[in-house]
């Protein structure tokens, strides 16, 4: 008969200290003192270099870099509503280093894109938003006094006039549909390629309102370019301090809150998530970050990660309300 020796004390040591490892391996190796190391943080920006959700995204990275002793990176990867760069980042492992960042848009995608590769909800941790980017009521000059004449004139002919948007199912596209419904207005929306697109047509005239991104519309309005009847937001933005909301300027119900936010893939590890949220909550109520928001007039906008998941799953469910009332459909 074979004899079996015991193990000494160092090597059961040994072996657990081995197996201990493997364990925290599984998740990437995330020991709450190893990570991030220095290893790269990636930020996936589903949208092209320059849209509010990329500026807000390198203004982050730019300090939390510092704050983590390590670098991030932005990678741009637009394509299909922000769906591709979603796909993308909920695929990746979830161990700390690939995260998302996504605006309003994210939660609205699963009700108008068919077969995603992902869930919205389950695939994907909040972290936290980070600021919020208001939209202002634009129009040509001179083309409605405020927004009751813009009311009355669309009520006086029921689909006559027209708004336009950044795209189906975009910030733009969700805010004007919220207000539409709250205000009882027959009129046509007309889809653009983007911002711009949509901001040219409304200066000619040939479109009579958009809900513009603050950031794209302020250059413009402060030049005279476009006149801006009211923001879409519950408060008053102070970088527009005189326009008052959709609110105040007399349609209930029609405040709309565009964000942008940072998610990692479902699972990340706890330490990691509440790590990350510290450290960009400091960064966006600091003196620098709010200055720099407030001249594109955005806002911080901060959350734990708990309230943020809360959140989500709440705005998720008021976005499939406004896509199935306002039968919103990618072409």
């Amino acid at each position: 008969m074979k004899k079996t020796f015991p193990w000494s004390r160092r090597q059961a040591l040994t072996v657990a200290a081995a197996l201990a490892a493997c364990t925290l391996g599984s998740s990437g190796a995330l020991a709450q003192g190893a990570w991030p190391g220095t290893q790269p943080i990636k930020l996936v920006v589903p949208f092209t270099a320059g849209s509010g959700t990329d500026i807000v995204a390198r203004l982050v990275a730019e300090k939390l870099g510092p704050a983590l002793g390590t670098s991030v990176i932005v990678d741009n990867k637009p394509g299909a509503g922000g769906t591709l760069g979603a796909a993308i980042t909920a695929k990746s492992p979830a161990d700390g280093y690939t995260l998302l960042v996504h605006s309003a848009g994210h939660l609205v995608n699963p009700w108008i894109y068919k077969g995603l590769s992902y869930d919205t909800i389950k695939d994907f941790t909040g972290i936290t938003p980070m600021a919020s980017l208001p939209n202002v009521l634009v129009t040509a000059p001179s083309h409605f006094t405020n927004v009751q004449d813009l009311v009355a004139k669309a009520k006086a002919k029921p689909g006559a006039l027209n708004y336009g948007s950044a795209g189906n199912g975009s910030a733009t596209h969700m805010n004007a549909e919220v207000f539409r419904l709250a205000a009882g207005l027959d009129a046509q929306h007309v889809p653009f390629r983007g911002t711009p697109e949509a901001m040219t047509e409304v200066m000619s005239g040939r479109v009579d309102w958009f809900f513009a991104p603050m950031v794209s519309a302020l250059p413009l309005i402060k030049s005279g370019k476009l006149q801006a009847l009211a923001v879409g937001t519950a408060q008053r933005s102070p970088a527009l301090p005189d326009a008052p909301t959709t609110v105040e300027a007399g349609v209930p119900g029609s405040a709309y809150l565009f964000w942008v936010g940072l998610f990692a893939p479902a699972k990340t590890p706890q330490p990691v998530v509440e790590r990350l949220q510290a450290e960009v909550a400091k960064i966006m109520v600091s003196p620098e970050l709010k200055e720099r928001l407030e001249k594109l007039g955005a806002e911080p906008f901060t959350m734990q990660s708990a309230q943020f998941n809360k959140f989500i799953v709440d705005e998720t469910a008021k976005a499939q309300q406004v896509v199935k009332a306002a039968s919103i459909k990618v072409d």
